[in-house]
């Protein structure tokens, strides 16, 4: 099998592109890589080391839309940590910023640490376990 070398970004759809950026720039202290507008598609990309999340804004999608893990496309998007100190770590940084989330629980398959961005995408952080 060809070898992979992580994720190199994920790109969401969100209704309002500035209130997004501004969500996803403090939660993750991220910088501006580059913007575009135009043609019916606005776009701004943030570093978050060692990734890169793109917020994307598109004239096609329907007035109220709004994220559920039910539809068909994306379930949710996990960001790894290193273990449960580092979700803790999380957590008080969420609370910091007044951004609801679940509480630490930890399955067989590891510990996550769940919540949602303004367009209710479901986010979360995971550790293995171990």
């Amino acid at each position: 099998m060809p070898e992979l070398d992580g994720v190199h970004h994920v790109a969401l759809t969100v209704t309002d592109l500035a209130a997004s950026r501004a969500w996803y720039e403090r939660l993750f202290d991220a910088q501006v890589m580059w913007e575009e507008n135009g043609d019916g598609h606005g776009f701004v990309a943030l570093f978050v080391p060692p990734f890169v999340i793109g917020l994307h804004t598109h004239d096609k999608t329907p007035d109220g839309d709004y994220f559920a893990e039910s539809r068909v496309g994306l379930d949710h998007a996990s960001f790894g940590v290193p273990d449960r100190k580092a979700l803790d770590a999380w957590a008080a940084h969420l609370d910091e910023l007044a951004i609801a989330h679940s509480p630490i629980t930890e399955a067989p398959y590891g510990t996550v640490l769940v919540f949602r961005d303004p367009d209710n995408i479901q986010l979360e952080f995971y550790a293995l376990p171990g």
